[in-house]
C-alpha cells in the first residue's frame, strides 16, 4: 500500500518487571459492569433515541441486571437532562442501581450536572479531561502540568458541590486517550485527581483507563493497565475500570487482558455499539465468562428479546455473525459440521458428560434463548445426511437408518441447490413426505390379508397403473409375502435389503414408522417409508413405496 511510510507507533509501553497478567489462563470472576449505551451508544447513533426509547432502554437495562448505567451528559443538552429529571423524580431508578453521568472540567458543566442529579439517591459523577500527547500538544496546546491543572481544578469542584446536595454521589475520573498518553504522566495526573478526592473504604473512587482510540495490540494496553494497578495511590480503595473502544477489532481482547492485569470494571454497551468502530460489546464478554463456567452476574438468556428492543429503539442491526448474538452464528450448514453436531447432542442425551461439550458450539443455544431446529441446523446445499436427518428426528420424530439418511440427504441438497436457497425444515420434511412416505403410485394398495399356510400367504388388493388386481403369494413372514406377490405380479425383480420400524414419538405417539430398503435387479438401492396406526400396515405402505420409487426411477 502507498503511503505506510507516514505512520508509526502512536502509543507508549509500560514499564512492567512483569507481565503478572499473562501468567492467568482465565477471569476469575465478572467485573462490575456499566453499561454506556445510553451515553456513549446514544451519541454515536444516526438518530439518538428520544425519551421514551431511552426510558425502555434503561428499564431493559435494569432487567439484565446492570447495577451501574451511565445515561448520558446532562449538562451538554437540554435532551440529556430531561432523561435525567425524569429517571429522578419519576422513581424509575432501583434502589440498587446507580447512575452514571459525564462531565467536563468546567465549574459551569459541573454545577449543571449536580443540579440534574438533585434528589438522586445513587450517582457516579464522571469527571474527564484528554491526557494524550497527541491532544495536548495539537488541540489544547498545553503542558503536562497545565493539563493537570485542569483534572485537579475539575476534581475540586467536584468536591465542593458534593457537598451542596444530598445523596451518595461517587466519583470517576478518566484521563481521555489513556493509550495515547504515556504511562508515567497517566499516573501523575491520576494520583493528583485521587489526592484531591481522598478515597477510603466508605467512599471508593473509580479510575476509568479507556482505550478512546486503539493504538496498539491488546498486550500493550494490559501492560499499561498492570502498571497503573500497581503504581496508584490508595489503590485499595480505587476501581480500576476499562472503556475500550475497537478501532482495531480488538476491544474484547483489550479487556479480557486488562481485566487479567488487574482491573475490576468494565464499561461497554450491548453488541458493541458506539463511536466509529464501536464501545467494547458487554453480550460477548459477558457470554466469554459463561462459556468458561463463571457466572456474569448479566442475564442474557433472551438475546432474541434484547436484539429486538436494541434494533427497534437505536435503528442499528445487529451483525448475523456477531459472537453469540447473530442470527447465523450457531447455524451449521456444512455437512460435517452438522453431523458432529447430531452427535454431540446425541452423546449429551446419552448422559456421557456432565459439561457442555458439543462439537462447534460454544455454549448451549437455548441457554440465550435460541432453538436447535432453527437457529443450530440449517439445510442448503452445502448441508449433510446428519443435520437433515436430525432436523427429521428432533423436529417430526422420524429417525432415519443410517443410508436412508444419505438417500434423503442427496434430495434435499440437489433441491437447494436448484433453487440457490436454504430449506426450512417444514420444506424438507415436505420433500421427505412426497418423495419417500406413502407413496401410492403407480401401485396403490388397498387390503392385504394374511394366513399361516407353508409360512405366511398374502393376498393383496391393490390398483395398478389405473387397474384394480388380487395378487397372492407365500413367504417366511408377513413382508416376505407381501412382496413376492408383487414380484409375482409387476415382473419387478427385487430383494428387501433393510426393514426398521420404530413408533412415531412427534405428533401421534400411536402411530408407527417403518422404513424398507430394496435393492432391483441393477443393484439400485430404493427406499420407502409407511406410517400407520398398525405395525403391519406401516411396514407393507413402507414396501410399496420403496417398490413404487423403483417403478418410477425405470420409467425414467
Amino acid at each position: 500500500m502507498k503511503n505506510v511510510q507516514k505512520y508509526t507507533r502512536q502509543f507508549f509501553t509500560a514499564p512492567v518487571s512483569k507481565r503478572k497478567w499473562a501468567e492467568k489462563s482465565y477471569i476469575g470472576k465478572a467485573p462490575v459492569w456499566c453499561s454506556v449505551d445510553l451515553r456513549d451508544g446514544n451519541q454515536a447513533l444516526v438518530t439518538p433515541m428520544d425519551l421514551s426509547e431511552k426510558l425502555e432502554f434503561f428499564k431493559e437495562l435494569v432487567r439484565i441486571g446492570f447495577k451501574e448505567i451511565e445515561i448520558g451528559f446532562p449538562a451538554a443538552s437540554e435532551t440529556e437532562y430531561v432523561f435525567c429529571r425524569t429517571l429522578i423524580e419519576q422513581g424509575l431508578i432501583p434502589d440498587d442501581v446507580t447512575i452514571q453521568v459525564l462531565t467536563q472540567s468546567r465549574e459551569h458543566i459541573i454545577e449543571k450536572t449536580f443540579e440534574a442529579l438533585r434528589g438522586c439517591k445513587n450517582a457516579i459523577v464522571h469527571l474527564y479531561n484528554s491526557t494524550s500527547l497527541a491532544q495536548r500538544e495539537q488541540v489544547f496546546r498545553k503542558s503536562r502540568q497545565e493539563i493537570i491543572d485542569i483534572a485537579v481544578s475539575g476534581a475540586k469542584l467536584c468536591k465542593e458541590y458534593r457537598e451542596r446536595y444530598e445523596g451518595n454521589f461517587r466519583f470517576e475520573y478518566s484521563p481521555e486517550s489513556f493509550t495515547g498518553t504515556e504511562p508515567d504522566f497517566a499516573l501523575e495526573i491520576c494520583n493528583a485527581v485521587l489526592d484531591v478526592w481522598q478515597p477510603s473504604e466508605n467512599d471508593k473512587v473509580i479510575i476509568n483507563l479507556p482505550v478512546t482510540v486503539q493504538l496498539s495490540m491488546p498486550h500493550i494496553y494490559a501492560d499499561q493497565v498492570e502498571y497503573m494497578c500497581d503504581n496508584l495511590r490508595y489503590r485499595e480503595n480505587v476501581i480500576v475500570s476499562l472503556h475500550p473502544h475497537n478501532d482495531r477489532g480488538c476491544a474484547v481482547a483489550d479487556t479480557e487482558m486488562g481485566l487479567l492485569a488487574g482491573a475490576d470494571r468494565v464499561e461497554g454497551t450491548l453488541f458493541g455499539n458506539g463511536e466509529r468502530t464501536g464501545n467494547v460489546d458487554i453480550i460477548t464478554l459477558a457470554l466469554n465468562m459463561y462459556s468458561q463456567g463463571v457466572e456474569p452476574e448479566l442475564d442474557f438468556s433472551d438475546i432474541p428479546r434484547i436484539t429486538e428492543l436494541y434494533t427497534r429503539v437505536t435503528g442499528m442491526s445487529v451483525n448475523e455473525r456477531q459472537p453469540y448474538s447473530g442470527k447465523l452464528v450457531f447455524a451449521a450448514f456444512s455437512g460435517s459440521h452438522q453431523d458432529a453436531i447430531a452427535k454431540g447432542m446425541k452423546w449429551r442425551e446419552e448422559g456421557r458428560s456432565e459439561y457442555w461439550t458439543v462439537p462447534y458450539l460454544p455454549i448451549d443455544p437455548t441457554d440465550v434463548g435460541r432453538k436447535y431446529e432453527s437457529d443450530v441446523i440449517r439445510i442448503n446445499s452445502q448441508s449433510g445426511k446428519g443435520g437433515i436427518g436430525y432436523i427429521l428426528e428432533t423436529r417430526f420424530g422420524y429417525n432415519l437408518p443410517k443410508k436412508m439418511r444419505e438417500c434423503v440427504g442427496y434430495l434435499v441438497k440437489d433441491i437447494s441447490d436448484h433453487k440457490h436457497k436454504e430449506l426450512l425444515p417444514d420444506e424438507v420434511y415436505d420433500i421427505f413426505m412426497a418423495n419417500f412416505v406413502d407413496i401410492s403410485s403407480p401401485i396403490k394398495i388397498g387390503e392385504t390379508h394374511f394366513v399361516q399356510r407353508d409360512g405366511i400367504e398374502a393376498t393383496i388388493s391393490f390398483e395398478y397403473n389405473g387397474r384394480r388386481v388380487t395378487a397372492t403369494d407365500n413367504g417366511n413372514g408377513r413382508l416376505d409375502a407381501v412382496s413376492n406377490a408383487l414380484r409375482s405380479y409387476t415382473g419387478r425383480k427385487f430383494n428387501i435389503n433393510a426393514y426398521t420400524e420404530h413408533a412415531l414419538e412427534v405428533g401421534s405417539a400411536s402411530k408407527a414408522v417403518s422404513y424398507v430398503e430394496i435393492v432391483d435387479g441393477s443393484g439400485v438401492h430404493f427406499w420407502g417409508t409407511g406410517i400407520d396406526n398398525d405395525i403391519i400396515t406401516s411396514s407393507v405402505k413402507a414396501l410399496v413405496s420403496a417398490v413404487n420409487n423403483s417403478l418410477t426411477h425405470e420409467k425414467m
